[in-house]
């Protein structure tokens, strides 16, 4: 993985994606935004959303779309909080949203297997949980096998489950981040795809830190995407 050197007194970081696919060998640089790739000569890579909260995530990766930085199309995204904002973040993009509450199912594997039926039933290539507050089990991973991605605050492996913001403050770390990796049954593992490095200022709050890291998410999750769209192409042809 290619490191840029970073600023203390910077807000941002590094942007580069650790050699997993061929096609995902070449590193972005610093602050870099994913570019217009689309190609008409290529069917869209059907994405599918799994969102637990604001959905914030989820919008960044729609408005990409929208502004053709990706070609991507999301069929539908699965929210699991009745009261999620991800789900009023689709109805502006006219992405069906689809509930299915985890509390509903007698277990993580029953969810799951509703998720597998759901995204099956939309085409869908390659799960990105953006945002996703539930263990996914070997029933999801096996449906789609190194194809499910997720974004954590950390740069990982450091600061793995929850609170990982407040874990980095209570280590106090210098420099923490965001990674985005391909998932696996251990939580917050698997190969890493892209990171975002963000330093931490000696003033910072677990509020102040998370909102500085969900702005390198967004860019990271973009960037990733892009990179999975592209290495998709590639395979096409």
């Amino acid at each position: 993985m290619i490191v840029n050197p970073v600023s203390a007194n910077s807000s941002a970081s590094l942007i580069s994606p650790e050699i997993c696919f061929p096609a995902l060998a070449k590193p972005a640089p610093t602050g870099a935004t994913p570019t217009k790739r689309i190609d008409p000569g290529h069917p869209p890579l059907k994405i599918g959303i799994l969102a637990s909260g604001s959905g914030s995530n989820f919008e960044v990766i729609a408005q990409a779309i929208q502004n053709q930085q990706l070609n991507v199309q999301i069929p539908v995204l699965i929210y699991n909080n009745p009261d999620a904002k991800a789900a009023t973040r689709a109805e502006k993009y006219g992405i069906p949203s689809i509930l299915l509450n985890h509390r509903d199912c007698k277990s993580r594997e029953e969810l799951d297997t509703k998720i597998v039926k759901t995204f099956q039933a939309h085409d869908v290539e390659w799960v990105v949980m953006a945002g996703w507050m539930r263990i996914v089990t070997k029933v999801l991973l096996d449906a789609f096998p190194d194809k499910v991605i997720n974004i954590h605050p950390s740069l990982l492996p450091s600061f793995t489950g929850i609170r990982a913001v407040e874990q980095a403050l209570a280590a106090k770390v210098k420099i923490t981040g965001c990674t985005v990796h391909i998932a696996r049954l251990e939580v917050d593992s698997g190969p890493i795809l892209m990171q975002a490095a963000v330093p931490v200022l000696p003033d910072d709050t677990a509020e102040t830190l998370h909102a500085r890291i969900q702005v390198q998410e967004h860019k990271i999750m973009v960037g990733a995407i892009a990179l999975i769209a592209e290495s998709h192409q590639k395979h096409c042809d």
